[in-house]
């Protein structure tokens, strides 16, 4: 079962619409930064690392179904902390046809339990000091107890 976000689409429907090479859809810039809450200068920024490659048509930008769909993908691995050297290795892989998908798929895999673990290691951090605050807590608290 997929869930969508607040943020967009899926995975799923990400890659589905990525495949769909039949549309011929063609967005501007103002259309990408309203569906996705970013800014113009991101989306610029992304093209001057070589994540995007929009089509110029008399001079302004024109981005396919595939840039949409990267664009995504590009947002969603920013969210869990991907470096911008990561995505870029990441949607490389993909090649012009989908043959590296499984190569994709490991990359993704590996980076999603790293993440996992650094997140899992952060909690047991976080509950220890939550534990070591509650008990200071608790003891400041019987302490002003005694005094009144």
């Amino acid at each position: 079962m997929t869930v969508a976000t607040a943020t967009g689409p899926t995975a799923q429907e990400v890659v589905a619409s990525h495949r769909d090479e039949s549309s011929t859809e063609l967005f501007g810039i103002t259309e990408l930064c309203t569906a996705f809450g970013i800014s113009p200068r991101a989306i610029r920024f992304y093209e001057d690392k070589g994540l995007l490659a929009p089509r110029r048509i008399n001079g302004t930008r024109v981005y396919t179904r595939r840039d949409r769909a990267r664009l995504a993908l590009i947002l969603r691995a920013k969210a869990i902390g991907s470096s911008l050297a990561e995505i870029k290795q990441y949607l490389d892989m993909y090649g012009s046809h989908g043959e590296g998908r499984a190569q994709q798929l490991k990359f993704v895999l590996a980076r999603t339990d790293q993440a996992i673990a650094e997140l899992e290691q952060k909690r047991a951090h976080i509950d220890t000091t939550l534990a070591e605050l509650r008990v200071i807590n608790q003891t400041v608290r019987n302490n002003l107890a005694a005094q009144s």
